[in-house]
């Protein structure tokens, strides 16, 4: 008992989290041997934990809350709705007024005309909810084996089975024994470090496009390969922006084929990217788009997926063939979960968040790339208020430090919380997307505290010898 920290004895928030609490995305071992950082409340873009000590919430919880951590309206909204119709379900030609006019909403949205909405609770439900729904359209379309899904290499689709698969990482795959069949990846159109010597960037999204069609035909070509999905710009893979006309490259090879294009906007939706839609800044045309995240502000869990017409009149016609669309969740399209969503849309425009995210856009990015010259930075990336920076042992040669022998995003991400900041590290690729909501001056205090933690990461590594400079 004598070994255990004194704040994880007795009956301490911490002895009970270990005891009790299986978290995600977590070494179970280390959470047993250091505990949790437990948060108590929030109020705007922080957040404070239960020593008081307050934070920046710098990756807006989790790429997601777009009005920060306090909002009087939404909380008001949900009990309201809870005291009128606290729950009820969309089974069976069932509905209710908050999944209505959510639903009305995000087509009048949308960045392509789209046809109906379905429900979900969150993004990896979303996205798994597509593959059922691509391979029952290609049997209502009798093309019984147009089944494959392309992804991509460090894509982040969710972590359900089907979304799991779709995932590009390896911590998403390694021991559950995904990705499923049927799904394939292609390359992270990541120039910085998949670039060839001497390559442009042209020439490198033409490369991109031309292994996505050697990929299609080695797979079955239009006969067996249904679609492709795509964040706009990979979140958890690095924060990812591809380069100018990759996408229109690779939506060409997707019509060549038959593919739908499926946009992933969980992260990107709602303002991230400096528009509503990470379609728009990317010139993505999509047949289905997810969303989830920022749709509630992170209220309340709740997800959506849009689909063309195309794609609904296959839904539809097999439906009525044999009886029904056999998919859904008790919770699809939660009242209070809606009604909390359409407030946040509504709150949205009524304070023009996309306008201020889009106004604060240059000045992330001038912050981000006053790190480009800092001595561990090779890359600095950003598009709209999302932006990464990758630390390296050497910028000219792009060399990596060891992931595991020096850790050297994990001791950003060390200082960064010690200076009350929280911020993501995906090994060495730290990232950073803020609540929408900050401003000029919050955006100041973020990135000084960040270069501070950058400074003392180096001091460290100079010190133990690990970095010559």
């Amino acid at each position: 008992m004598n070994d255990v920290p004194r704040s994880f004895r007795g009956n301490s928030n911490a002895a009970r989290d270990i005891a009790h609490h299986l978290h995600p995305y977590t070494n179970f071992k280390k959470h047993e041997e250091t505990g949790p950082l437990t948060i108590v409340r929030g109020r705007g873009i922080y957040v404070t934990d239960d020593d008081g000590k307050e934070y920046i919430e710098g990756m807006a919880g989790l790429w997601s809350a777009a009005l920060g951590f306090s909002n009087e309206r939404l909380a008001t909204v949900a009990y309201e709705q809870m005291k009128q119709l606290p729950f009820y379900h969309a089974f069976n030609q069932r509905s209710h007024e908050p999944a209505i006019n959510l639903a009305e909403k995000l087509k009048q949205m949308a960045p392509v005309e789209m046809s109906k909405v379905f429900f979900a609770n969150s993004g990896s439900e979303a996205n798994d909810t597509v593959v059922k729904m691509v391979w029952y359209m290609n049997n209502a379309l009798d093309r019984p084996k147009k089944k494959k899904i392309v992804s991509r290499l460090k894509g982040y689709h969710g972590i359900t089975v089907a979304s799991g698969s779709l995932t590009g990482l390896p911590h998403n795959h390694r021991s559950f024994d995904l990705p499923i069949q049927g799904v394939v990846h292609t390359l992270t159109p990541h120039y910085y470090r998949g670039a060839k010597d001497g390559e442009t960037e042209d020439q490198f999204t033409t490369r991109c496009a031309e292994e996505l069609e050697q990929l299609i035909i080695k797979e079955g070509g239009a006969d067996e390969v249904a679609a492709m999905i795509c964040e706009p710009v990979m979140g958890a893979g690095g924060v990812i922006v591809p380069p100018k006309g990759y996408y229109e490259k690779i939506q060409a090879v997707c019509r060549k084929y038959d593919m739908l294009f499926v946009a992933d906007e969980v992260i990107c939706g709602f303002g991230r990217t400096g528009n509503v839609w990470g379609s728009q800044t990317m010139n993505i045309k999509p047949d289905i788009l997810t969303c989830a995240k920022a749709l509630s502000a992170s209220f309340l869990p709740i997800s959506a997926v849009m689909v063309n017409e195309k794609v609904y009149q296959a839904l539809m016609s097999e439906s009525a063939k044999i009886g029904t669309w056999g998919h859904g969740f008790t919770y699809s399209g939660h009242p209070v979960a809606a009604a909390v969503a359409l407030e946040a849309q509504k709150i949205y425009d009524e304070i023009d968040l996309f306008g201020h995210a889009k106004r604060m856009s240059p000045v992330f990015t001038k912050h981000i790339q006053s790190f480009a010259d800092h001595p561990l930075v090779g890359e600095a990336m950003s598009v709209g208020m999302m932006g990464a920076l990758e630390i390296v042992a050497d910028k000219k040669t792009k060399t990596p430090f060891d992931l595991v022998a020096v850790g050297a995003g994990n001791r950003v991400y060390n200082h960064a919380v010690a200076r009350g900041l929280f911020i993501r590290n995906m090994g060495d690729r730290v990232a950073i997307c803020p609540p929408l909501v900050i401003n000029e001056a919050e955006l100041a205090d973020l990135f000084g505290r960040l270069r501070q933690s950058f400074d003392a990461t180096l001091a460290d590594l100079k010190s133990e010898g690990l970095f010559k400079g």
